[in-house]
C-alpha cells in the first residue's frame, strides 16, 4: 500500500535507515497522519527494528533539519521459489510531495536488496489512484502482475479505504533492470487512445461489466479518474462504477495474457491505462 506522487528533487533529501527511537517514532506518527489515526494495521517500530534483522527494509527520507519526508517498509522472503521483498508500506507527509521523496525511496530499497542478492520486489497500490500508477509504472517500471478484489479486507479504519473497498494491483519490479531499462528518470510519453479501442471514456456511462476486446486488436485503453478521492467525495456512485468496472475487467485481461504498461495523463481529471497483448513489445523505456 502507498501513498505518494514523485517528481525530481529540488532540495537535498537524505535516504537511510532507520536507526534511532526517534527515527522510528516519526514514521509512527507519518503512519497515523498518512492513514488516520484509526488505521488498524499500523505497524510498531518494534516489528520494523525486527525485520530489518532479518532482510527487511525500514527506510526513511529526511530533510536537512531532520525532519522525515517518507518512509518505505518491507519484508524479504521466498516468492515463487526465489528471494523476493514484498514493500508493504511507503508514505510521502504532506509538505514534501512533489520532491521526488516517492522515488528516491524506492531505489534507495533497490540499492539495499540487491547488496543482499534479492533482485525481485513486490508491492501494491490501488489501480484508481492515478497519481500512483505514474509512479510504479512509468517512473519505475514495475508491471502489474495480479489484480486482488479487497486485498486488505473491506474495512481498516482508514478513512482512505473507505467506501470503495480495497481492490489493489500487485506490481513486480525487476531490480536489475536499469533506470534506462525501466522507465528511466523521466516521465514517458506515449500515444494516446484516440482512435484506439477504448473503454470507460469520459461522458459515456462507465461500464461496470465491460465485455473484453474481441477485435483482434494489440492495444487496449482504460479510462480512469485523475483523482479518485475528489471523485468519490463528489459523485461516489461513479466512483464505485469505476471499481466495478476495473474489478471485472482487468482479471479477464491478466488471465489472458495481457499486460498494462503505461499510464497517459489526458489532463488533470483524465487518465488511461495502456494494455498491450501478450507478444506485443512494450515501449516501456523508449525515450520519446
Amino acid at each position: 500500500m502507498s501513498d505518494t506522487e514523485s517528481i525530481e528533487p529540488i532540495e537535498p533529501i537524505e535516504f537511510r535507515e532507520l536507526r534511532s527511537d526517534e527515527d522510528f517514532e516519526q514514521c509512527l506518527r507519518l503512519q497515523q497522519l498518512t492513514w488516520g489515526r484509526d488505521f488498524r494495521e499500523l505497524v510498531p517500530p518494534t516489528v520494523m527494528r525486527i525485520s530489518q534483522k532479518v532482510g527487511g527494509v525500514a527506510a526513511g527520507a529526511f530533510g536537512a533539519d531532520g525532519r522525515q519526508l517518507g518512509f518505505v517498509w518491507g519484508l524479504s522472503g521466498l516468492r515463487d521459489g526465489r528471494p523476493a521483498h514484498w514493500s508493504h508500506m511507503l508514505a510521502v507527509h504532506p509538505s514534501a510531495r512533489g520532491l521526488g521523496v516517492g522515488k528516491g525511496l524506492k531505489y534507495y530499497q533497490r540499492e539495499l536488496l540487491l547488496a543482499l542478492g534479492v533482485e525481485h520486489m513486490y508491492w501494491t497500490y490501488d489501480p484508481l489512484v492515478a497519481r500512483n500508477a505514474t509512479l510504479n509504472l512509468m517512473r519505475l517500471g514495475a508491471r502489474p502482475v495480479q489484480y486482488v478484489v479487497d486485498m486488505y479486507g473491506a474495512a481498516t479504519g482508514s478513512e482512505l479505504h473507505s467506501g470503495l473497498g480495497t481492490d489493489r494491483f500487485v506490481v513486480e519490479w525487476d531490480l536489475r533492470a536499469t533506470p534506462a531499462d525501466g522507465a528511466g528518470a523521466a516521465q514517458r510519453s506515449v500515444e494516446t487512445p484516440d482512435g484506439a479501442t477504448a473503454i470507460n471514456r469520459s461522458g459515456d456511462e462507465v461500464l461496470t461489466t465491460p465485455p473484453a476486446p474481441d477485435d483482434g486488436g494489440d492495444r487496449l485503453w482504460i479510462e480512469v479518474p485523475g483523482d479518485i478521492e475528489a471523485l468519490k467525495r463528489t459523485d461516489r456512485a461513479r466512483a464505485l462504477a469505476y471499481r466495478d468496472s476495473l474489478r471485472s475487467l482487468v482479471p479477464r485481461l491478466l488471465g489472458d495474457g495481457w499486460c498494462f504498461d503505461a499510464l497517459c495523463w489526458i489532463d488533470s481529471d483524465r487518465a488511461w491505462y495502456r494494455a498491450i497483448r501478450e507478444g506485443v513489445e512494450s515501449e516501456r523505456g523508449r525515450n520519446p
